[in-house]
C-alpha cells in the first residue's frame, strides 16, 4: 500500500482554512436569516391580533405573503447571481429583509406588518448563498459544505420555536422584529467581512439553477409529485401556526409557556426520527416511510381537530405532528436528488423551493380565512382533509432509484461532448450521464455497487489522453 498517496488522497479531501471560512460564514449568514423568519411563526398569531386592524385571515395573510415573495423571487435572484455577483446578491437580500423587518417593526397596524413581510419575502438569498459556497469549495468537500447548512437549517427552526415567544413575551412583537433587523444587518457584516470573495462563478448544476433546464424539471411526473408532498407539508406547517396558537391559550396555557410546548415537542420528534431516517436509506423503503409519514400527519390533525381546547390532547397532536414533519422535511431532499436528472439537481431544487414557499403562501392565506369565517378547528378539519389527498399522491409514486449524483471536472475542453457522454454510458454502473462541455462538466447518476468516482476519473483521463 501506498501510504504517502493515501495521505496526500486524505489531506486533499480536508477543507481548506478558505473552505472552512466560507461553510462557516455563509452557514451563519443562512441560520440568521431563517433563524429571523422562524421566530415569527409562533406568536404572530397571538400577539399579531393586538394590532390595529387585525383579523384572522390577515394574520393568514402576514404569514402568507412572506412566502409569496419568496415563491416569486427564488428562482430570479438565483439566476441573477449568475450575472451581478453573488454576494452583492446577498447582500442586497440581506438588506431587503432587514428593512422589512424594520417595517414591520414601526407599524402598530396588521396592514404596515403584512408589508413588511412582504418586503422580508422579496430578499430570497438561498439559491445565491448556495451558489457562492459552490464557488469557494473544492468538488471533493462540497457536499460536506451544504450539509453542514442543511444540519444548521434543523437546528434554527429548533431554537427559533422556542426563543421566538420567549423573546416576544418580553419585548413584544415589535421588539422580536427589531431583534431581526438586527440579525439581518449582522449577516451583511458576515457577507461582507468574513466570508471570502470568489474570484471566479463556478456553474454546478448540482447546486445552482440553469434556465434551459426547467421544462424538463417540471414535466418529469415523479419530481411533480415531491413538489405537491412539499407544498402540501408547508401548508399543514403553516395552517399549524394559524390555529394551534389560539387552541393553546383557549386550554389555560399562558402565551409567555408556549414556547415550552414547541420545545419539548420538536426535540422529541428529532430524536424519534433518526431511527427511520436509516431504515428509509438502508433499507431501500424511503417511499413506505414517505406514505406512513403522510399517515402520522392525518392522525395528527385529527387530533388537534377534536382536541376542543383540551391541553394534553394538543400537546398530542404537535407531538405527532412535528415527528412526521421532521422526517418529511429530511426525506424529501434526498428524494429530490434521486429523482432529478443528471445535471438538473440544482434547478429541481430551485423548484422544490418554490413550491415549498407557495406552500407557505396557500397555508398561511387559506387557514387564516378558516379560522375567522368557520372555526380554528375547521383549519385541523381542512389539514385532515387535504393528508388524504396527499396520501393518494404518494400512494401512486414508485420507489426512487437509489443512485449516487457525481461531478467530475473534464480533464480535456475540447472533448467531443456527444461521443464522451455516449462512451460514458457503456460504462458499468452509470446509468444517466451528461457533459456540459462548456462548463467543463461532467454529471453522472451511477451505482455506487458496479462503480467508483476514481474508476470514472480513470476512465476520462484515459480518454483524454486518446483526445490528444
Amino acid at each position: 500500500m501506498n501510504t504517502s498517496s493515501s495521505f496526500s488522497q486524505a489531506a486533499d479531501e480536508r477543507m481548506t482554512p478558505l473552505e472552512r471560512r466560507a461553510t462557516l460564514g455563509l452557514g451563519s449568514v443562512y441560520s440568521l436569516r431563517m433563524l429571523g423568519m422562524f421566530m415569527v411563526l409562533p406568536v404572530i398569531t397571538t400577539y399579531g391580533m393586538a394590532l390595529q386592524g387585525a383579523s384572522e385571515t390577515l394574520i393568514g395573510l402576514a404569514i402568507g405573503i412572506y412566502g409569496l415573495m419568496q415563491a416569486v423571487f427564488q428562482i430570479p435572484f438565483g439566476l441573477w447571481s449568475d450575472k451581478i455577483g453573488r454576494k452583492p446578491l446577498i447582500v442586497i437580500g440581506l438588506i431587503l429583509f432587514a428593512l422589512g423587518s424594520v417595517l414591520a417593526a414601526v407599524s402598530h397596524s396588521i396592514w404596515g406588518v403584512i408589508l413588511g413581510r412582504a418586503l422580508q419575502g422579496s430578499g430570497a438569498i438561498a439559491a445565491a448563498v448556495m451558489a457562492l459556497l459552490s464557488d469557494l469549495t473544492r468538488e471533493q468537500n462540497r457536499t460536506k459544505a451544504m450539509a453542514f447548512i442543511g444540519v444548521s437549517f434543523g437546528i434554527t427552526f429548533a431554537v427559533a420555536m422556542g426563543l421566538g415567544p420567549v423573546i416576544t413575551h418580553a419585548f413584544g412583537l415589535n421588539g422580536l422584529f427589531w431583534l431581526i433587523a438586527l440579525l439581518s444587518l449582522v449577516g451583511i457584516a458576515i457577507t461582507l467581512f468574513l466570508v471570502p470573495n470568489s474570484s471566479q462563478h463556478v456553474l454546478n448544476r448540482e447546486s445552482g439553477m440553469v434556465s434551459g433546464g426547467f421544462r424538463l424539471v417540471l414535466t418529469n411526473p415523479q419530481l411533480l409529485k415531491l413538489n405537491v408532498c412539499i407544498f402540501c407539508m408547508h401548508v399543514l406547517l403553516m395552517a399549524t401556526f394559524v390555529a394551534l396558537p389560539i387552541e393553546l391559550q383557549a386550554s389555560g396555557l399562558p402565551v409567555s409557556k408556549h414556547w415550552l410546548v414547541y420545545s419539548i415537542t420538536m426535540l422529541a420528534g428529532f430524536i424519534a426520527i433518526i431511527p427511520l431516517i436509516i431504515y428509509a436509506e438502508k433499507a431501500h423503503r424511503m417511499r413506505r416511510v414517505l406514505i406512513g409519514s403522510v399517515g402520522v400527519l392525518l392522525l395528527a390533525e385529527c387530533v388537534l381537530w377534536q382536541a376542543s381546547a383540551r391541553l394534553w390532547f394538543l400537546v398530542a397532536g404537535v407531538q405527532l405532528f412535528f415527528i412526521a414533519f421532521n422526517l418529511v422535511e429530511a426525506l424529501l431532499p434526498s428524494l429530490v436528488s434521486k429523482e432529478s436528472p443528471a445535471g438538473y439537481k440544482g434547478t429541481a431544487m430551485g423548484v422544490y423551493s418554490t413550491s415549498q414557499f407557495l406552500g407557505v403562501a396557500a397555508g398561511g392565506i387559506i387557514s387564516g380565512w378558516l379560522a375567522e369565517h368557520l372555526a380554528v378547528s375547521a383549519v385541523f378539519l381542512a389539514g385532515a382533509f387535504l393528508c388524504v389527498l396527499w396520501g393518494v399522491v404518494c400512494v401512486s409514486m414508485r420507489e426512487p432509484p437509489y443512485l449516487a449524483n457525481v461531478r467530475l471536472a473534464l480533464p480535456n475542453e475540447w472533448v467531443d461532448a456527444e461521443d464522451l457522454q455516449r462512451q460514458l454510458l457503456q460504462q458499468a454502473g452509470v446509468c444517466q450521464a451528461l457533459v456540459a462541455a462548456d462548463e467543463g462538466g461532467v454529471y453522472l447518476k451511477i451505482d455506487k455497487q458496479l462503480t467508483t468516482r476514481q474508476q470514472l476519473e480513470a476512465f476520462l483521463a484515459a480518454y483524454s489522453n486518446k483526445s490528444d
